[in-house]
């Protein structure tokens, strides 16, 4: 299966598959970006063995885009194909890069590469205590049908769980 074409920003910057000299700077976008979530994790979100065992799943891709700066990322995305749906996960944007759209080009992107695998719909799982974020991809399309244990249950300072939520792709 091909990759869909690279969707540019307003910047005229492009979405790639990343690649393993990508695995740090996906390291640090994604924990930047969680940093918002320090009120009931203790630690960072990622680590670059996490990345690098993702980037080995099969059919799964890290989507990225390029900063402006040389060698850094400003938004990141996994994304995996499982039977006959997509996911997507840690998504993230640079809090330097923020409102800019990054984060709906990155899903639109994922949506793109999951329907050419013939998938029907593209789920994720949201922290509950993320309310905010849960109506931000409400309006994407996103409606919830679940919930799931956290899955790295001994960083929590409190009690959480994921909201899945799916939005169907064509």
């Amino acid at each position: 299966m091909t990759e869909p074409p690279s969707i540019g920003n307003r910047s005229h910057r492009a979405i790639r598959v990343a690649t393993a000299a990508d695995i740090g700077e996906i390291v640090r976008v994604t924990n930047l970006a969680y940093r918002v979530e320090d009120f009931f994790i203790n630690g960072n979100r990622t680590h670059a063995d996490d990345v690098r065992a993702r980037m080995r799943t099969v059919d799964a891709r890290f989507f990225v885009i390029e900063a402006a700066q040389p060698e850094t990322l400003a938004a990141s995305v996994y994304a995996e194909r499982r039977g006959g749906h997509g996911h997507l996960g840690l998504l993230a944007v640079d809090p330097a890069e923020q409102r800019r759209g990054l984060a709906r080009l990155l899903i639109r992107h994922v949506e793109t590469w999951c329907h050419q695998a013939g998938c029907a719909s593209l789920h994720i799982g949201v922290v509950n205590l993320r309310e905010a974020l849960m109506g931000w991809y409400g309006t994407l399309g996103f409606e919830p049908f679940g919930t799931a244990d956290f899955p790295d249950r001994h960083k929590l300072t409190r009690e959480a769980h994921l909201v899945l939520m799916k939005k169907p792709i064509s």
